[in-house]
């Protein structure tokens, strides 16, 4: 059995076991290999020193920038295609054709004709035109003793003033 390479290590280092360097001094093609290792050492020590190229940094850094502003203008394209494709949407979407349901087109009309109803009772001399006068009636209404119903023409003009009141006191004027 001959000596393994990490043995051979080992014995350059001085650091080799007993067996390894009786069997260096015995065995000839062990000497061989350990001389072998020696000159290899000897020339990789011979060759120049390799290092980095220093003039190689100013192609590294336009390259770098390169590719960043390469990065930013398709990042800013698609961010302009996106506001603006968004912009869109907000100001034609309210344009766009929208469906109207039959249940809620009739429930409008009925309103519609309920409120018309309601102001052609109503008529224009007989509503008050202000929330303070409603205000006014009401104070009145109050004050006035019941015993005012006999006065003559006062039952209707009464009648008249409370019922426009309660409806426009919801109507600030």
């Amino acid at each position: 059995m001959h000596c393994t390479m990490d043995d051979l290590l080992a014995l350059r280092a001085n650091e080799g076991s007993a067996w390894a360097r009786r069997h260096l001094n015995e065995c000839p093609a062990c000497r061989t290999e350990l001389e072998a290792l020696y000159q290899r050492v000897a020339q990789l020590k011979a060759l120049p020193p390799l290092g980095p190229a220093r003039d190689r940094w100013p192609a590294i850094r336009d390259a770098i920038v390169a590719e960043r502003r390469r990065r930013m203008r398709r990042w800013s394209g698609v961010g302009l295609a996106a506001a603006a494709a968004l912009a869109g949407l907000i100001v034609l979407a309210p344009f766009g054709p929208r469906q109207v349901d039959a249940a809620e087109l009739a429930r409008a009309k009925q309103q519609s004709a309920t409120l018309e109803e309601e102001l052609q009772r109503y008529g224009p001399t007989g509503r008050v035109m202000s929330g303070r006068s409603a205000a006014l009636v009401a104070s009145w209404k109050t004050a006035l003793p019941s015993s005012t119903a006999s006065w003559p023409g006062w039952a209707g003009r009464r009648r008249s003033c409370a019922t426009t009141s309660s409806s426009n006191s919801g109507r600030s004027g």
